[in-house]
């Protein structure tokens, strides 16, 4: 035990240096670091982020110059191939229909609803009949913003149930969870919005989002809250 008490003493004797005087003392100073997250220790974020590029995977986010391009020029269609040239552009098809701010500016329901449109809803039989249901379905927002109303007459317009019934959506009561990710994700509504319908964008909210809360609507509590309260 003595001699491990001698090793110690020497070695700290060894490593403090004593100043001459009081004046001759300098003060212990650090040098500031820099704090460093595990994210860049592990090299998963990149020195220059770049926003622009985070959704670039997913057309819904993508913004479209020209949402009506002629079929050579709208980057789907094969321009190597020379039929493409022949088929009708889309600003020559749309000419006359009502006009909307966003998908690709056309008001297709509208353009139902003022007769310049008339669907034909049999591949086979020209004189088939739709199956149209007028029902609207509300579903409560958690959050502030409207909740959605779903309706189903223009929908059934231009759609037999099948398409959406039950693989999409489950036609039974609070059988289906939909959230604004899944959509973005295309998922849900996001089948079809943002490919052949108008995307999920912040100037089409209002389409969907259209029945306002109650004036005397709070935000519900969460399960943790309700079984525990706040006192």
């Amino acid at each position: 035990m003595r001699n491990i008490l001698i090793g110690i003493t020497a070695a700290v004797s060894l490593s403090v240096v004593p100043a001459v005087n009081a004046e001759e003392a300098a003060p212990l100073s650090l040098a500031a670091t820099t704090p460093v997250t595990s994210a860049e220790v592990t090299g998963s974020v990149p020195q220059t982020l770049n926003v622009s590029k985070a959704n670039v995977f997913n057309r819904l986010l993508k913004k479209i110059e020209d949402p009506n391009a002629a079929p050579p020029d709208d980057g789907i269609h094969d321009r190597a191939n020379d039929a493409v040239f022949a088929l009708q552009p889309p600003k020559v098809a749309y000419e006359g229909l009502p006009t909307t701010t966003f998908g690709n500016h056309i008001d297709w329901v509208k353009a139902l609803d003022d007769g310049l449109l008339n669907p034909r809803y049999d591949r086979v039989d020209p004189d088939a009949e739709p199956f149209i249901m007028d029902l609207d379905i509300v579903r409560p927002v958690k959050a502030s913003v409207p909740d959605v109303v779903f309706p189903h007459k223009p929908h059934t317009q231009w759609l037999h149930c099948s398409n959406c019934h039950p693989k999409i959506f489950i036609p039974q009561r609070l059988a289906n969870t939909i959230s604004m990710s899944a959509i973005i994700l295309g998922q849900k509504c996001g089948v079809c919005h943002g490919k052949v319908s108008f995307p999920p964008e912040t100037t089409s909210c209002k389409k969907c989002h259209s029945k306002p809360k109650p004036a005397d609507w709070k935000p519900p509590l969460s399960q943790a809250t309700v079984k525990n309260p706040w006192r």
